[in-house]
């Protein structure tokens, strides 16, 4: 048995369930504020991509990781409050301006990325995040590989699970966006101010999946692709269902979605005879199928994607 937990296929499996959840964490962190304060953030695609371009190429021209972080969080943000003078100002169909967001994102960091790089030239690479050294602790079976063998944005994320967990589960601030998100018009009445609650969650939201899309060019792979979040906008909102809304339950969700990413990555290595578009659709089928199981007690906010009415908010 120790043989097994010490073998280094093990222990490699272990590690990069944890890494490639990450970038599902991040998003489905932010989409929890969004959701909470009643807005369907379906943009989490957008948001991602954007991050994860603007992160790489502040990186690429100042060799500086942490603006190309910065870079991240105020471009993720800034979708985000395109979103909201969308769906909170104008009161446009939330859904249909998540895919519009994510369709404009996919096209404009393509045409961005061939404008600054011509076409057949040698694709662009950054020097990414370098896993921290722990020394001998980064050897323990089974907890080795899952706590002491990764970077120092991986321990960032985890952070972040728990500073969301203190903000909207132990604070007024999580009691006022829980309120917002249940029903705006009474929240109005309490004295709270939606609108400017709806906004700060929607561009936290923002800010939460540019950091995750960040991940994708800055630690786990140094370059930029077209479309290179691959869906993992998506995938984060069913995440949340899976989750509950809540940080905790987003983790262990997320988790389950890295070991299916790993598990398929590893079997495209072995004789396994398995057609190889169906090992790469298995974490998305995983993840529609556990989704199936929960869709129903979901918990979701009751004003849920649906706009502010005209009047009775501020």
């Amino acid at each position: 048995m120790m043989d097994f937990l010490s073998d280094p296929v093990f222990a490699g499996f272990l590690s990069a369930s944890v890494r490639l959840s990450i970038p599902i964490l991040l998003a489905a962190l932010g989409g929890v504020f969004a959701e909470r304060a009643g807005v369907l953030n379906v943009g989490l695609e957008g948001m991602m991509l954007a991050g994860c371009f603007a992160g790489f190429m502040i990186t690429f021209q100042s060799d500086l990781l942490i603006l190309g972080l910065l870079a991240a969080m105020v471009v993720g943000g800034g979708v985000g409050l395109l979103l909201g003078v969308f769906a909170i100002t104008l009161r446009a169909n939330q859904v249909v301006v998540g895919i519009a967001i994510n369709l404009l994102v996919a096209g404009a960091t393509a045409f961005l990325f061939r404008l600054a790089f011509r076409a057949g030239a040698e694709t662009p690479r950054i020097t990414p995040f370098e896993a921290l050294d722990f020394g001998s602790l980064a050897t323990i079976p089974v907890l080795g590989p899952i706590l002491f063998n990764h970077d120092i944005l991986t321990y960032g994320a985890l952070g972040l699970v728990v500073v969301s967990w203190v903000v909207l589960c132990r604070s007024t601030i999580g009691l006022t966006v829980s309120a917002v998100g249940e029903n705006p018009v009474a929240a109005t009445t309490l004295g709270l101010y939606v609108v400017r609650t709806r906004y700060v969650a929607v561009v936290v939201s923002g800010v939460l999946a540019g950091l995750g899309g960040a991940f994708l060019s800055m630690s786990a792979t140094g370059l930029f692709l077209d479309n290179m979040t691959a869906g993992r906008g998506y995938i984060a909102l069913a995440i949340l269902i899976l989750g509950r809304r809540h940080p905790f339950g987003i983790v262990v969700a997320s988790l389950v979605f890295g070991a299916a990413e790993a598990l398929q990555l590893r079997a495209q290595l072995m004789p396994t005879g398995v057609p190889l578009q169906a090992l790469i659709v298995l974490p998305y089928a995983l993840t529609l199928v556990v989704l199936a199981g929960f869709a129903a007690k979901s918990g979701a906010p009751k004003s849920l994607g649906q706009p502010l009415p005209k009047s009775g908010v501020r």
